[in-house]
């Protein structure tokens, strides 16, 4: 759970009320938060760290899974409490769980007084000033653009853009289109403006995310969209990385390959989950192709771009996987090396088309032993990979402290996407003569000196020059809290610091 907060400094009184902010799920869900917060910080409404201090509770849920349905329910208990003993007196339920239970909500949790689904987000004003109109649910259809107001809740040097929404693919384990509805792709050059504008305000790289990013731009008659936006991206001067995440296997063309060789500023990584190997299981899912397709695909890959890093994702327990299905899954794994790899046990969600397929249910007990044997499998394989880079002098960009030792430092190479991904530790923070000490947010060389695992450790050689140098409005940081620092920015028309 990542809790959006604002920094409680001193502040004029104000009689607009305190609005707090939980957002549970991927940062496709994060943005989504960051845009009703901007919503209603350019409406004036004042943003708080606490739940205790907030007048109005907003939770946004996630329910792709059964463990993010609960842990969203959780949530929205823990958040009623809030209005039923504290000082909140509304409480609204936005997201995915919506789409799926819209009615079960307002029924079974009467402390709930508005439901905002995912298509819903420009109505947030509505639902925290008590104005929003039940109506029936329509499609989700909201897509916001460069001229919508966001609250940034990552760190000050990065942010995510949703390039698209929705989901045409008709994967049976998935329930996205359901959730997010049809694939819609933003205008090309509302992406291009909201990178500037982010750059220009001092973010330093950018993730471009969407439930499919390598779809973009097909409904627009864009032919390869992502490669020609990624281009255009890559002559934004002020960013020093651009990144994109989940690639849809059969969508990863050669020119999108040439295009992230071509330019420095496109990071060396590639994120495409690909759910499982075995060509019987992939065609129940609905997935298509074949673990041999994709080591193929694999290879091209590598050839084009020579160093990259690539991230995966697999999921175990499927409806009918076998024992066999899974050794051929475990083969696949062995042979493609990737730098990154995480494993799903499979989540029988009752509305997946997946959920009335014939065939063995296998015992979660069964799958957590796959799901683990795979895992125990990809570490000896990261290791592996991660000891190439002892000795190497490379491009890194600093963190800040680590949530977990604040007295260690954390940084990144480009082959580390934020949040999932392992980590480089800063053994060393004393600057080299003549230069100062690295801070968040600053590119740097850094020369690796041990690995592990999934991360690597490693001491700081030179500093280069850093935006966050250049004079600028201040940005309100996180309180205390350990959570990751927000700050409130306009993509579009100017909007006031909430501090």
């Amino acid at each position: 759970m990542l809790e959006l907060l604002i920094h409680e400094g001193e502040q004029e009184l104000s009689a607009m009320p305190k609005v707090g902010f939980l957002s549970l799920g991927c940062p496709k869900n994060l943005v989504d938060s960051e845009v009703m917060m901007g919503i209603l910080a350019r409406h004036g409404y004042e943003l708080t760290p606490r739940a205790d201090e907030a007048d109005v509770l907003v939770v946004n849920t996630c329910s792709f899974i059964e463990p993010a349905q609960q842990e969203s329910v959780d949530t929205i208990i823990e958040m009623a409490e809030h209005k039923r003993f504290g000082r909140a007196r509304r409480l609204v339920v936005a997201g995915c769980l919506v789409e799926r239970y819209r009615d079960a909500i307002r029924e079974q949790i009467p402390e709930v007084d508005a439901v905002i689904g995912t298509g819903e987000l420009e109505h947030i004003l509505e639902a925290v000033q008590g104005d929003l109109r039940a109506a029936p649910a329509a499609p989700p259809a909201f897509l916001y653009h460069d001229a919508t107001p966001r609250v940034l809740a990552t760190p000050r040097h990065a942010a995510y853009i949703k390039i698209a929404e929705g989901c045409d693919h008709p994967c049976t384990f998935c329930i996205i289109p359901q959730l997010r509805g049809q694939f819609r792709s933003r205008r090309f050059e509302s992406v291009v403006r909201e990178a500037e504008n982010l750059a220009a305000a001092g973010v330093r790289e950018i993730t471009l995310i969407g439930q499919d990013t390598t779809s973009y731009g097909e409904d627009l008659g864009l032919r390869d969209g992502l490669a020609a936006l990624l281009e255009r991206l890559a002559a934004v001067e002020d960013l020093a990385w651009v990144r994109f995440l989940y690639a849809y296997p059969n969508r990863v063309t050669q020119r999108l390959l040439d295009t992230l060789a071509l330019h420095p500023r496109l990071v060396k990584y590639l994120d495409m989950p690909l759910q499982h190997a075995s060509r019987r299981v992939l065609a129940r899912m609905k997935r298509g192709s074949t673990g041999e397709a994709f080591l193929r695909l694999l290879e091209r890959i590598r050839a084009t771009i020579p160093g990259v890093m690539l991230r995966t994702s697999f999921i175990v327990g499927f409806p009918g996987e076998t024992e066999g299905d899974f050794r051929e899954l475990s083969s696949f794994v062995r042979a493609a090396e990737f730098d990154w790899m995480g494993v799903f046990a499979y989540s029988d969600v009752e509305n997946a088309a997946s959920h009335a397929l014939k065939g063995k249910k296998l015992a979660p007990e069964l799958i957590a032993e796959r799901r683990d044997r795979l895992m125990a499998m990809q570490r000896h394989i990261s290791a592996r990979r991660l000891r190439r880079f002892v000795g190497q002098k490379l491009p890194a960009l600093v963190e800040g402290p680590s949530k977990d030792t604040p007295l260690v430092w954390e940084a990144r190479l480009e082959g580390m996407a934020p949040e999932i991904d392992g980590k480089l530790y800063l053994n060393d923070l004393e600057p080299p003569a003549g230069e100062r000490a690295a801070r968040p947010g600053d590119m740097t060389t850094v020369e690796i000196t041990e690995s592990h695992d999934y991360d690597l450790v490693g001491r700081v050689l030179e500093v280069h020059e850093t935006l966050s140098e250049t004079p600028r409005e201040a940005l309100p940081v996180a309180a205390n809290t350990g959570f990751a620092p927000a700050r409130t920015i306009s993509t579009g028309a100017p909007l006031r610091v909430i501090a």
